[in-house]
């Protein structure tokens, strides 16, 4: 995968990412608010890990 691929998967991750937690921020039950969320921020984590390992990090901040 080139650079330019990866990148632009990565801003689609982390935009993903901002649209759950958005989402999650206007639910109003309790349950799907803690699910979006939790997926929003795995995703996040999952995109921050592997900008790291492509800018040769190889140590995920976890």
């Amino acid at each position: 995968m080139g650079n330019d691929e990866t990148r632009e998967r990565l801003q689609q991750m982390r935009g993903k990412s901002r649209e759950l937690a958005d989402a999650a921020e206007r639910t109003s039950d309790p349950k799907e608010r803690q699910r979006l969320r939790e997926k929003a921020r795995r995703l996040l984590s999952q995109s921050e890990q592997e900008s790291a390992m492509r800018s040769g990090d190889i140590y995920p901040s976890q």
